[in-house]
């Protein structure tokens, strides 16, 4: 089963919950920090035996020998990653989405392969955790094909959390098309709310079961709850606003690690996600 823990912006606690629930089950299981732009989960879990491995992705080289600038290539690619100026063909290496299409259309095959460094997977072991996270480079401006790469590790047979990046743009969705169930974590404020109308609306676009948990739940209005029923959306988790897991988060800790009472809960979580995802799958 692949959990997606995703939120319509950032600072709602979604790494809370995702290294919380990782940490909380007594089985064997792979954690994914997708937010390859910002990855913070290894703050909190703190894997051993790290391995890095850079990643790259495939670029045009013109092979101008070759080339009789008939722009077949420049004339099929939807990102403008090639123009063609007199019979010379320039190549944009940051517009490039490595669809190859370029390479496959060329009647001369002057487009050879060369690569640009998406950023690097940092992959480790914490206790029944296998972890792993990606660091898009500085400069690189397209963070899902490093997504794609870190959801790779993904075996079959795994039980898997992901840690998506925020938001409702390519980045999130890429991270939780591949999920079985997505849990929503948000705040009862009226920009949390704002933006949890808009995740759900996105997540409904994509046929997954979804779930919430509400972060800092004794602060703001009632009118997330209120939505809540509207929408049947099923309330799985509430977190206080409380001093005490503040300053346990602040210092790197965990929830669980420090309080029986919060392991159950969230071991309770794991188990309400089941039920749900079955229901959700028995409704279809």
């Amino acid at each position: 089963m692949i959990i997606s823990v995703a939120s319509g912006k950032g600072g709602t606690g979604k790494t809370t919950v995702s290294t919380n629930l990782a940490a909380s089950l007594d089985r064997p299981l792979k954690l994914l920090d997708c937010d390859v732009e910002e990855p913070n989960a290894h703050l909190f879990i703190k894997p051993e035996h790290l391995v890095s491995k850079i990643e790259s992705t495939f670029i045009p080289v013109i092979d101008e020998q070759r080339c009789t600038g008939c722009r077949k290539c420049a004339d099929l690619c939807q990102f403008n990653a090639l123009a063609v100026i007199g019979e010379k063909v320039l190549v944009f290496p940051e517009l490039c989405h490595s669809c190859e299409g370029c390479r496959l259309i060329c009647p001369e095959q002057a487009v050879e392969e060369g690569h640009r460094e998406l950023g690097t997977i940092e992959t480790g072991v914490w206790k029944h955790v296998s972890f792993s996270y990606g660091r898009l480079r500085v400069g690189e401006a397209m963070s899902p094909p490093l997504i794609n790469r870190v959801q790779s590790l993904i075996e079959p047979d795994d039980l898997v959390i992901i840690d998506a990046p925020p938001g409702t743009s390519c980045p999130a969705i890429n991270a939780m098309k591949v999920s079985d169930f997505v849990l929503l974590v948000t705040e009862p404020t009226p920009f949390g709310l704002h933006d949890l109308v808009l995740t759900v609306e996105a997540v409904r676009q994509l046929s997954i079961p979804c779930g919430l948990v509400i972060n800092r739940a004794d602060i703001g209005n009632d009118e997330l709850y209120h939505y809540a029923r509207r929408e049947g959306l099923p309330i799985l988790l509430e977190i206080p606003f409380q001093r005490t897991i503040a300053e346990i988060y602040s210092r790197g800790g965990l929830l669980v690690e420090q309080s029986p009472e919060w392991r159950t809960r969230f071991c309770q979580l794991f188990a309400s996600i089941l039920q749900a995802a079955a229901e959700a799958e028995v409704s279809q």
